[in-house]
């Protein structure tokens, strides 16, 4: 084992077996199934409590130079960062999958892009601003200047979010979990993000910063669906209220919180 110190996050990190993988989950879907929009984003609410924000939040416009308000600012930063969460994210699944008795797959690769089509999952281009799980090749793929963005804005413990939610789906995948509305799947994907943290940080494995939750109330805001998305829709992801409840149902509750089956 190695010990990663990156930003406002501490991480111990395992390597783990390469995997397998089966299908494409999008961080924002909005109304299709594979191939989907961004979504804007928005700063923190400033809520006595961050991990009760409403659905409130005013949109901040990307491509800012400005640092996040823990002072995250280099793409030096945001390559550690995001090397980090997803060594925090292996760490935590194998452990898992080994209390459960099972061999965990690692996601095959994470992957970062600038342009529409530069990566495809199967045979579907992938759309700038935007972060996927493709099980086809087993990978998760973001944009590069949209993520950066939104570290800068928001702040590092967004990317550990990202990074959990994305890494939920192959574990989704891996477990056979189908549901027959996306927001279920989105929704707990959430939760297992939630509890990929939570429980990181009461094993010390990372440890969340003053600020931390702040950002992270942020984050699920500016990911949540647009007013008036029916819940039923294809690649309905939730509102702002029900994103932050699965994600802080996990990081309270742990894993027992997403109901695995």
């Amino acid at each position: 084992m190695e010990l990663f110190r990156y930003s406002d996050f501490e991480v111990v990190a395992a390597m783990s077996p390469l995997p397998r993988g089966g299908r494409f989950w999008p961080l924002f879907a909005l109304v299709v199934t594979l191939v989907v929009a961004g979504a804007c984003f928005a700063g923190p609410g400033g809520e006595e409590d961050p991990t009760q924000p409403d659905d409130s939040g005013t949109p901040v416009a990307t491509g800012t130079a400005q640092a996040g308000a823990d002072g995250t600012m280099t793409v030096e930063e945001f390559e550690q960062d995001i090397q980090s969460a997803v060594r925090a994210a292996e760490l935590y699944w194998s452990g898992e999958f080994r209390e459960a008795g099972q061999r965990f797959q690692r996601v095959g690769r994470i992957t970062a892009y600038e342009r529409d089509g530069e990566i495809e999952c199967g045979s579907q281009p992938l759309p700038r601003n935007n972060a996927v799980y493709c099980s086809e090749g087993d990978f998760i793929a973001y944009d590069i200047n949209w993520a950066v963005a939104a570290f800068r804005q928001i702040g590092d413990a967004f990317l550990y979010y990202l990074l959990g939610h994305e890494y939920a789906h192959g574990v989704q995948i891996r477990l056979g979990i189908r549901y027959e509305f996306t927001i279920e799947q989105e929704l707990q994907a959430d939760c297992m993000a939630g509890a990929y943290i939570g429980d990181s940080e009461r094993a010390q494995a990372l440890s969340v910063q003053d600020g931390d939750l702040d950002e992270l109330a942020a984050g699920l805001r500016a990911v949540a669906d647009d007013p008036g998305q029916p819940w039923f829709a294809e690649g309905a992801h939730g509102t702002a209220k029900q994103r932050t409840d699965a994600f802080f149902a996990g990081y309270r509750g742990s894993i027992e919180a997403c109901e695995l089956g």
